[in-house]
């Protein structure tokens, strides 16, 4: 089992989740509460990537985050290397990928909300951002749960987008799903089937959690 791409894989999904919290939060909430032209493009920029095919993905964001497009001029600027290839990048390129798998569970929790409670919080003078914060989020804790955990496997399995945004670099770029590749095509098939049991077991326990926490929901709702 390759084990350096394990971990590479486990920090990318960690810096990921904590990474999208904040930005699915306000993309959430302004779709659940949100009344605003623009409201449906909006909707469909961030669902967007669940539909688009990764090697589309990926080659726009190739182009994004190039050496010749200006945010890649920037990053080397600031830092003195590339987005493309490098660690960076794929956080970049994870972040745009799991904006879905995140704002979506995350946002039909918050539509879920009672409206009384929102509406005794404004009248007490509570702001939006209040009201968001304290009132719609802890109850949407599930959501919120749910989004976290699916982005994380998400990323854990990701390979398409990966691999064209970081390449197959050991120890900075090779993930998890990356390692799979790989092995079979060295035909290392004992060490390909460890690797991907290891991912089977890891989206089993997620898929097993998330579902635990809908049943939750459904049953504390009477």
């Amino acid at each position: 089992m390759d084990w350096q791409a394990i971990r590479l894989s486990l920090l990318l999904a960690i810096t990921v989740v904590l990474l999208l919290a904040p930005i699915a939060i306000l993309l959430a909430a302004l779709l659940a509460f949100g009344r605003f032209r623009g409201k449906a493009i909006l909707d469909a920029l961030v669902t967007l990537p669940l539909v688009l095919p990764p090697t589309v993905l990926g080659f726009y964001l190739l182009v994004a985050l190039g050496p010749q497009s200006f945010i890649g001029r920037f990053w080397t600027a600031l830092t003195g290397q590339g987005l493309v290839f490098s660690f960076s990048g794929l956080v970049v390129a994870s972040l745009l990928l799991n904006l879905p798998f995140f704002v979506q569970p995350l946002a039909s929790a918050l539509a879920g909300v009672e409206g009384r409670y929102l509406e005794t919080a404004a009248t007490l003078g509570a702001g939006p951002i209040a009201r968001v914060w304290r009132i719609a989020l802890p109850l949407a804790w599930r959501g919120l749960v749910s989004g976290a955990v699916l982005s994380f496997a998400h990323t854990m399995g990701e390979f398409g987008v990966v691999l064209m945004v970081g390449g197959d670099l050991p120890g900075r770029t090779r993930t998890a799903s990356i390692a799979v590749f790989d092995q079979v095509q060295s035909l290392d098939l004992a060490g390909a089937h460890r690797t991907a049991i290891f991912l089977v077991a890891l989206a089993f326990g997620v898929l097993t959690a998330v579902a635990l926490l809908k049943s939750a929901r459904r049953s504390w709702s009477f």
